[in-house]
């Protein structure tokens, strides 16, 4: 039966308004994966599919890369059932079926072993993500795959840089490829150019089956969601700032910061070489540097 007109073009507006969406997501996956090597010829990709807007997110542009890229790789998605209450177990399975996409659901309770060991108003997130990552890590070796992709974002690397900034001391933060704890495998996250912003009305326009964490999910206390808000503000405040940060992270000085071990300072003698080029004028565009010395008279 034909579609009424007006039905018919307000289904094409929906789609041709997702396809817009999906765009900025695919270009900065697509860059991502090739600045550091992330996929290559004949890998078998495992995708964590947690039910949230990221990896719901990541394995649509997966899928869409395996149609369009040059090189050939295999996906195959994998979500761990880790006994929430409520836990819809019929989700998932049902949505990836219908998407033709391989995959395997695995259930094992950590729900309440992380319930029963962490302290009463202590965040969960640490023990919990220890549990999953070793199951999802042994998992891939019995599959054989190559490589574990992760939905972390450009904001999940910048809330992570400035909780060990903030936390931890350290200048850290959560790198796009890295080889697993167990040494077996190669960890990716295709998502590290991709602002949170873009995916969330991606996954809105989608309408993904999303499935709420009851662990982390319901944390109000969480460090993380405080470091969040204030990123966010900056954004709205300052929007660009969030990609300077993230550019930052892939244009480090090393002798121009304080640590001894990546950098000789004890055997700089006064033999020119680099010289003090931290604050040359093409490091810092005029327009860019008023604005910054602005901010510092208010501060002051």
């Amino acid at each position: 039966m034909t579609q009424p007109a007006s039905l018919s073009s307000s289904a094409s507006a929906s789609s041709a308004d997702t396809a817009r969406l999906f765009q900025p997501i695919v270009k900065g996956v697509g860059q991502a994966i090739g600045d550091y090597r992330m996929i290559e010829e004949g890998d078998r990709v495992m995708v964590c599919l947690s039910g949230g807007k990221d990896s719901y997110t990541l394995l649509d542009v997966l899928l869409h890369l395996q149609r369009k890229a040059p090189i050939r790789f295999e996906i195959v998605a994998v979500n761990l059932d880790q006994g929430q209450p409520g836990f819809p177990q019929d989700v998932l399975p049902r949505y990836l079926t219908g998407m033709g996409v391989r995959h395997d659901i695995l259930t094992q309770d950590t729900y309440s072993v992380v319930k029963e060991k962490t302290p009463e108003g202590k965040t969960t997130c640490a023990l919990c993500s220890r549990l999953r990552r070793g199951i999802l890590y042994a998992h891939a070796r019995r599959i054989g795959a190559t490589k574990i992709a992760l939905g972390h974002h450009r904001d999940d690397i910048l809330e992570t840089m400035f909780m060990n900034l903030f936390f931890g001391a350290r200048l850290k933060a959560m790198p796009p490829k890295l080889q697993s704890d167990d040494g077996t495998n190669v960890v990716i996250r295709p998502l590290a150019y991709v602002a949170e912003s873009d995916i969330i009305r991606y996954a809105q326009a989608r309408e993904f089956p999303i499935i709420p964490c009851n662990l982390c999910g319901t944390q109000e206390n969480l460090q993380r969601r405080v470091v969040g808000e204030m990123l966010e503000a900056w954004e709205r405040e300052h929007p660009g700032r969030l990609n300077n940060i993230l550019r930052a992270l892939t244009r480090v000085t090393p002798s121009h910061l304080l640590d001894r071990e990546l950098f000789d300072f004890a055997a700089l003698s006064v033999t020119p070489a680099e010289g003090d080029r931290g604050f040359d004028a093409e490091e810092f565009p005029e327009r860019e540097f008023l604005a910054g010395l602005g901010e510092l008279q208010m501060l002051s």
